[in-house]
């Protein structure tokens, strides 16, 4: 009989639906605080179901000697070493959708209490002060409310907006116009939103480009007297930036649900008294709890009990009778999207998937969800390959699938097209009988690139010289290159070059090359497969 570990305070319908599927479970519902008694135990359990307090972290995978999956349940999944899971083949789930309303209803609720001044009236009144004429508020209707992150729970706050009457503004790279236009919403760019919003409020994951999206110079954008609201990732605003914008007024007021650094038992927004501040109650309905409870059990014990895998992160829903065949090219459908998502930076409007061959017998579905995950991940990091087809479909993306008969010399393979209102960008792909994926053709160039963990793609015009460039800049400035692929459409015309590297391709070298007038484009890519032995 499996055996897990819940380490998390869940709901106690959680721990009898393991015990109705057959999953022998311990209900220790503080443990997940204390690191060390943790790492001593984890060695004893095939799951482990936790939220926010228990920490995942690769000391503890390496521990956990007989873990085959880590169930979380909510959304965000930032207190999981999401690769060092992978590595040892520990599957990651989430339930990316149980406490989307509640999250939403949570934000618009803290927008009233700004607007009004909710909390220091009532504790005004309830010491018996009266002071009516301190408390002057502003209304809601007709307000402008700037909505960054238009997903999932961006897009439940948007309508309530709309609903209330306000003109509503969202940037999302990846709101296309008519999503927008079903919302009852403005798309715009980031400044502009800036500029206009009377209210802001924060619905993006934390990304390497949305850390510290607000920040001092965001707010020196800001109209006067602007609101803010967070109740997505504390590491979005520049907490000690606010507590300045607060200061000067040029914050009117801030209501924050999540902190930089949690549990937040002090903070230097903690005393002010334009800011309304709450412990992370984002999820926390008795509803969203039950939900997300029965979700995670659920998930666990079928894939503990039955090997079905459902809302992972690191693995696609797959039947176990499909799962030998189709594994690698799950695999390699997502690093098609990967490769496309790194090197895309304009909001995609179209994405065609075609398989060819043998791709075309396989379960395509998963195949487009993995291709899809892969190509929206830099930009949604808690994207998985059950919730990428619902975020793509909320973008107005449009998604093709085009199957048909072997055509070439492979036997099967996966051609990923991706358009944007600028331009079109292909690529495809195959698995070899290693099972490891293969590039076979870039912007319709041929090649063989094997995919590595670290890799540099560079464009540029065929002449002489520049595999001797590539390698003399990459030696000066210590870059090994494991292997060097070369493709071009005709001789004289455009060529590509793919370098798989030992390392992280250095940002300041990128520069170098790009300023070399010989070098067209430069971009370093990463991809999560197994380094080089």
């Amino acid at each position: 009989m499996p055996r897990v570990l819940v380490s998390d305070k869940l709901s106690p319908t959680a721990v009898q639906i393991f015990k109705d599927r057959g999953v022998d479970v311990d209900y220790l519902p503080d443990l997940g605080k204390d690191k060390e008694k943790l790492l001593a135990v984890i060695d004893q359990y095939d799951g482990l179901a936790i939220r926010s307090a228990t920490k995942a972290t690769e000391k503890l995978i390496n521990a956990a000697t007989k873990l085959k999956v880590i169930g979380r349940a909510g959304i965000g999944v930032d207190n999981v070493d999401i690769p060092a899971a992978s590595r040892k083949g520990i599957i990651v789930m989430n339930t990316p959708f149980g406490n989307s309303i509640t999250t939403a209803e949570h934000a618009i609720a803290l927008m009233f209490a700004l607007a009004r001044q909710l909390p220091e009236a009532n504790a005004s009144t309830q010491a018996g002060k009266w002071e009516k004429n301190r408390f002057m508020g502003v209304e809601i209707t007709g307000k402008v409310l700037g909505v960054i992150g238009c997903g999932n729970i961006g897009s439940i706050v948007a309508t309530r907006g709309v609903g209330l009457k306000m003109r509503v503004i969202a940037f999302d790279p990846f709101l296309s116009e008519h999503r927008a236009e079903e919302l009852g919403v403005e798309k715009v760019e980031l400044d502009d939103l800036l500029k206009r919003a009377d209210f802001i409020t924060l619905h993006t994951p934390m990304t390497d480009k949305t850390k510290g999206i607000i920040n001092a110079e965001a707010f020196a954008k800001m109209k006067n007297g602007v609101r803010i609201i967070n109740c997505a990732r504390g590491g979005l605003i520049v907490e000690a930036d606010l507590v300045e914008a607060l200061k000067s007024g040029k914050v009117g007021g801030a209501a924050v649900d999540v902190f930089e650094t949690e549990p937040a038992t002090e903070n230097p927004l903690f005393g002010m008294e334009n800011v309304v501040a709450t412990p992370h109650l984002g999820a926390s309905t008795s509803e969203a709890q039950e939900n997300v409870a029965l979700q995670v059990a659920e998930q666990m014990a079928d894939y503990l009990i039955k090997g079905a895998v459902t809302n992972a992160i690191n693995m696609p829903s797959i039947t176990a009778e499909e799962a030998p065949r189709l594994k690698p090219f799950v695999k390699l459908a997502e690093v098609l999207g990967a490769f496309v998502g790194q090197v895309t930076e304009d909001p995609i409007t179209e994405v065609e998937i075609l398989f060819d061959g043998a791709t075309a017998t396989m379960n395509t579905r998963a195949l487009i969800s993995a291709a899809l995950a892969g190509l929206i991940r830099p930009q949604v990091a808690d994207v998985n390959m059950v919730s990428a087809p619902i975020m793509v479909k909320e973008r107005g993306i449009i998604v093709s699938e085009v199957k048909r008969d072997k055509s070439g010399v492979f036997d099967g393979y996966i051609k990923l097209t991706v358009k944007t209102e600028k331009m079109s960008r292909s690529i495809a792909g195959t698995c070899f009988s290693d099972g490891k994926p293969r590039f076979i053709q870039i912007k319709n160039i041929n090649l063989d690139a094997e995919v590595g963990q670290h890799m540099l793609y560079t464009t540029n015009a065929d002449t002489p010289g520049m595999i001797g460039l590539l390698g003399t800049v990459c030696g000066r400035n210590g870059v090994n290159i494991a292997n060097f692929h070369l493709g071009r459409d005709h001789p004289g015309g455009d060529a590509i070059a793919l370098l798989y590297l030992d390392a992280p391709f250095p940002e300041a070298v990128i520069q170098e090359l790009k300023d070399l007038n010989a070098i067209q484009s430069a971009k370093p890519l990463t991809f999560d497969v197994a380094p080089a032995a």
